[in-house]
């Protein structure tokens, strides 16, 4: 099973770096392709879409996410979040209750 992500260039680029591969997207149409490129590939099993990609296509990632066991579809922070967004590391730090 691998991984595959969607985002942005440095979203992207940081998985890249750990032998995540992925694709950028930055308007609807590009996200749609992409996302529906990475479902047809059955080698996937873990898709990460960043949250600014899938709310560009909100309804095609929920329809993955809510009625489809297979990939298992993940959202994360973008790599420049927004001030009312917690950042991934701020995330990470609740979740393991240790402070990086």
């Amino acid at each position: 099973m691998k991984y595959f992500v969607i985002g942005d260039e440095d979203t992207v680029l940081g998985f890249s770096l750990v032998g995540v591969s992925g694709m950028s997207a930055a308007s609807p149409e590009e996200a749609e392709r992409v996302f529906n490129r990475a479902l047809q590939n059955k080698d996937f099993g873990i898709i990460i879409i960043t949250m600014s990609v899938a709310g560009m296509i909100r309804p095609l990632v929920d329809k993955y996410l809510y009625s489809e066991a297979f990939p298992l579809i993940v959202e994360i922070p973008d790599s420049r979040p927004n001030s009312a967004e917690p950042d991934i590391r701020a995330l990470v730090n609740d979740a393991i209750g240790v402070s990086l």
